[in-house]
Order: C-alpha cells, then structure tokens, then sequence
C-alpha cells in the first residue's frame, strides 16, 4: 500500500522507539501519518507496521504465525534480538527462551501449566494485594508529595508478585534489585554495561529461584513456586530450567507494565477531573479507568509476530519470514473504532482494546495486571481525597517499545483514615 499513502514522510520502525525525543514527547504525531499509510513496508528495519485495527487484531489473532526472532527474515532489526545473547546450539528449545518469544508446540506445553496454576492464585491474590497496597499507602501518608512512580507504582507490582511466588519478606530488597537490573533485558539495544547488569541480576534471580525449588519440594508452601514443582511432580513436562526462566518472565513482562498501568491511570484520572468526579461518585468504575487508560496509554506500543509462509494484509503479499508489527498504540485508536479516540473516557463502550496482544501470545499477566490496577486506583483515590497534580514536564521511560513515566510528582493533600475495600 506504499503507493496509496499520498505525499509526506511515513515514519519507520526506528522513528517509533521511545529513543526518539520526537516519539517520546508525543507519539500522535509521528503515528499520525501511518494512518493514511496503515499497511506499511519499512524499508530501513524491513518490518511490516500495521497501524489498522482490523489488521492488528487479525495477526495477533492468528496463532499460525512465528514468534520467535530466529524466523525472522535475518536482514531485519527484529532478527537482532536473538543475535544479542544467543544460547549454546545444544540448549534444549524450551529452556533457549521464555514463552514470550517461543513457537508452538514448546510453547503450548509450558503455557499451559503456568497458565493455569497462575491464573489460580490470581484468582485468590485479592486479600493479598490489597495488604501489599495499604502498606505502601500508609508507607506515604503524612508525606506532602511524592514522586508516585518511584515510591508506589514501582515497589507496589514487585511486592504483590514476590508475595504470589513465595520469596521471603527479607528478601524483598534483593527481589527489588534483580527484577529492575533484569528488565534491561528488554532493550536489544542495551550497552555492555547494561548487559553485564542484567546477566548479573538474571544469574542471582535464577539461582535464588532454584533454591526456592529446592525448598518448596521439601515442604510445600501456599505460592505459586509451590504449585510448580507439585505441577511437575504430577506429570506437567517441564524442566527447572523451563520454570525458572518462565517465573523470571512473569516479572520482566509483568512488573514494569504494571508500573506504568497504574502511574499512567492516575496521571489520566488526575488530568481529566470529570472522570475523577464520576470514579470518586461510583469506585466500581475502576475497572473501567483502567480499560480506558489500557486503550489511551497502554504501557506497550507494538508486537510482532512473523509470517510462516506468503501472507496478505491490505492488498499486498508478504513473504515467509516477514516480521509483522501491530502497532497497538495507533490501533487503540483507530478512529475508525474508537469514537473521539483521544477522549479518555469511562463510559466508553465498544470494540475491546489490544493493549494485551491476542491469541496464543496474549499477556499471561493481564488478569493480575487488571486486579493491582484497578485495586489501587480505587483505594488510593479514596486514600488521598484532595491529591492533585503540580506543574511538571513529564519525561518518559527510553525503552524501545514501551511507555511509562519516568517520574509522576503528585501533591497528596491530608489523607483519610485507612479506607474500605475496594469495590
């Protein structure tokens, strides 16, 4: 569709990282012109970027098509990210990668099992993050302002999701550390230095996971490194080293998402002082404050996924190998889907947002994600009645293909006594 997107330049893959100061500061602008181009053939990365809706949600729909980037046609940047760590050619394929970046049928045999033992013990994690909210609440009041992404959203998805695995309260600094240092892994442009951080924390992670292991096989306890190793023993085929590196995704893709969920729903909320108003009248709208801030500012721009054999999308053929980009940023707000797209609004009905992908690769993390959002919007707007937002030039997190606030200064005001449940 090259020839149909009229005159102008259409930003590539490159221009759509969070390195680019002009991205950074404001993605609508350099998305916009993809719109009239939505079926895109970027030469420089050689990607597809699908900026469509219809075509986003159909390829991430489709569990036909590759994942990992070793299938990837090798002259393009998605094909690096294999390049920068590469395992020994004799690792088995279910321990070369988590399931993040893994195809079928590995990828379905240990999905299944942490899915569904996760999936449990998110069901149950109400009480237990509630507790881990209050205490980081109670840990600022009195304070009269914070930097809201330093001292909540981040320690707040760290906490729950250590609790839910079973590491130890004097741990928890060290559960901190690994889980910040490793998401450098996230970034395949990270320096050598970065890199030797992030092997470093992933090494301590992994060991401090395989001693968990070890323990939980000789008295069980009530977490999910437990349900693992019982998984395990009954019969799910999975490897220690398939755990770990599966319970070290859980904080990569998870942890660092959240934070920004949750720092970029309050920011929203805060800016947006109708939708406060009808959130403080109603505290059940949480859930859809945070389907709102998923839509308008989800925390990941893009996913890929790669065609395993010619495709077509838009008029146009794509050979085996051709990495595909849904663009989840600009198809969260299609106009063609999403009415007054740029509206954050809490009565918003319609088309679901693609913020967590789709199909087989959907987010594992998304219901727990869901639950520690909407939980603390709710208690910390009840918390802090009269928290409002000081002047600031906000600055965003340089992670290719993510988005979140650097830091997130909020006034907090006098706060109430310890508030209800959430609704």
């Amino acid at each position: 569709m090259d020839g149909e997107c009229g005159s102008g330049p259409i930003p590539g893959f490159l221009d759509l990282l969070a390195a680019n100061p002009d991205y950074s500061r404001d993605p609508e602008a350099q998305l916009g012109p993809l719109r009239r181009c939505p079926v895109h053939r970027d030469p420089l990365s050689r990607h597809v970027l699908l900026s469509r809706y219809a075509d986003a949600r159909r390829i991430l729909n489709d569990d036909s098509l590759w994942r990992h980037p070793s299938r990837a046609d090798p002259e393009s940047i998605f094909a690096r990210f294999v390049a920068v760590r590469s395992p020994p050619p004799d690792t088995p394929p279910g321990e070369r990668s988590s399931i993040l970046l893994m195809d079928a049928p590995d990828h379905r045999r240990i999905r299944a099992p942490l899915q569904k033992a996760f999936h449990a013990r998110v069901f149950r994690a109400r009480p237990l993050i509630e507790a881990v909210i209050h205490e980081a609440l109670g840990g600022v009041a009195g304070r009269a302002a914070i930097d809201l992404v330093a001292e909540l959203a981040i320690p707040i998805p760290i906490h729950a999701i250590a609790a839910i695995l079973g590491v130890a309260r004097d741990r928890l600094l060290e559960f901190r550390q690994w889980s910040e240092a490793i998401i450098l892994t996230l970034n395949p442009f990270r320096s050598a230095e970065e890199e030797s951080r992030a092997q470093a924390a992933a090494e301590a992670l992994h060991g401090h996971f395989r001693e968990l292991m070890a323990a939980r096989r000789r008295a069980s306890a009530d977490d999910l490194v437990s349900d693992m190793v019982e998984a395990q023993a009954g019969g799910a085929p999975l490897s220690d080293t398939e755990i770990i590196l599966n319970l070290t995704a859980l904080l990569v893709g998870g942890n660092l998402t959240t934070t920004d969920l949750i720092a970029s729903g309050v920011r929203l909320l805060l800016e947006h002082p109708a939708e406060l108003r009808k959130l403080r009248a109603d505290p059940a709208l949480a859930a859809a404050a945070v389907e709102e801030t998923l839509r308008l500012e989800g925390p990941v721009d893009f996913t890929p996924r790669i065609a395993p054999g010619p495709i077509e999308i838009g008029g146009e053929t794509f050979d085996e190998g051709t990495p595909l980009f849904a663009l989840l940023r600009a198809a969260n707000r299609d106009p063609e889907v999403f009415p007054d797209p740029d509206r954050f609004d809490l009565s918003r009905r319609g088309a679901p947002h693609l913020a967590f992908g789709g199909g087989a690769h959907s987010c594992i993390g998304a219901a727990l994600a869901r639950l520690e959002a909407r939980l603390f919007l709710s208690l910390f707007f009840e918390r802090f009645p009269a928290v409002s937002l000081p002047p600031q030039a906000f600055a965003w997190r340089r992670l290719p293909g993510f988005r979140g606030l650097e830091r997130l200064e909020v006034v907090l005001g006098p706060p109430r006594h310890r508030p209800r449940s959430a609704p």
